[in-house]
């Protein structure tokens, strides 16, 4: 290593403490939004399939069905 990269150290340690906390409030503040978003990315997807599956016809429904019909039939 160079002499100046041991003089500099990390980011961290040149940062003034209250810009540390701002860009660590300001990540935390990013990650939950991300989760938000995430999780009204999932409810949705959950409401279109409730949708989508109340508005199928019986044959669509027996279609998809993993029952095997034909062994009731014996």
């Amino acid at each position: 290593m160079s002499k100046r990269k041991l003089e500099e150290g990390s980011l961290g340690s040149q940062l003034n403490a209250d810009v540390l906390s701002k860009l660590k409030s300001k990540q935390n503040e990013w990650k939950q939004q991300a989760a938000e978003r995430e999780e009204q990315e999932k409810h949705r997807r959950m409401e279109e399939r409730k949708r989508r599956e109340a508005n199928k016809s019986f044959e669509e429904l027996l279609n998809e069905s993993e029952l095997d019909w034909k062994s009731f039939k014996k």
